[in-house]
């Protein structure tokens, strides 16, 4: 016989990474701090940044990958690329994860096909996505090798 918690589903939380230098910054124009900016990933990915968040069902996560790092003016931020049309969660310039989605998902007007976070724990959180069954790669170390 299986308990209530041994059936519950387990949230793993990651926390945004905000660096010493962006933390006025990202506060003030985002809203975010330690406590408002995280990615939450149980049954659904939850992400939210200050006043800016974006959710969806893990069943609709394509794949992941580990980029960076990168510059700091173009990474601090909620960011929205042009280009491809995907949004990026970062308060560091260290690194993210992109997890591209099968369905693109809605975030205010817009249908985001990527999100990037910058969680603190790159490696962590792409685990976490991997034990999920979400396939991906650590493109940095691709580059070295």
């Amino acid at each position: 016989m299986t308990t209530e918690a041994e059936t519950a589903e387990t949230t793993d939380r990651f926390p945004i990474r905000i660096g010493r230098r962006s933390r006025w910054f990202v506060r003030v124009l985002f809203g975010a701090a330690p406590e408002t900016a995280y990615a939450e990933l149980d049954g659904d990915l939850a992400i939210r940044f200050g006043r800016f968040h974006i959710a969806t069902a893990v069943a609709n996560l394509a794949s992941w990958r580990i980029e960076g790092p990168w510059l700091w003016i173009t990474a601090i931020g909620v960011r929205r690329s042009f280009r491809h049309g995907d949004v990026s969660f970062a308060g560091s310039p260290h690194g993210g994860v992109r997890i591209d989605f099968h369905e693109r998902v809605p975030s205010g007007r817009l249908k985001v096909p990527a999100v990037y976070v910058g969680a603190d724990d790159l490696e962590g959180f792409a685990a976490a996505l991997a034990a999920r069954g979400i396939p991906g790669v650590d493109a940095r170390k691709a580059r070295v090798e």
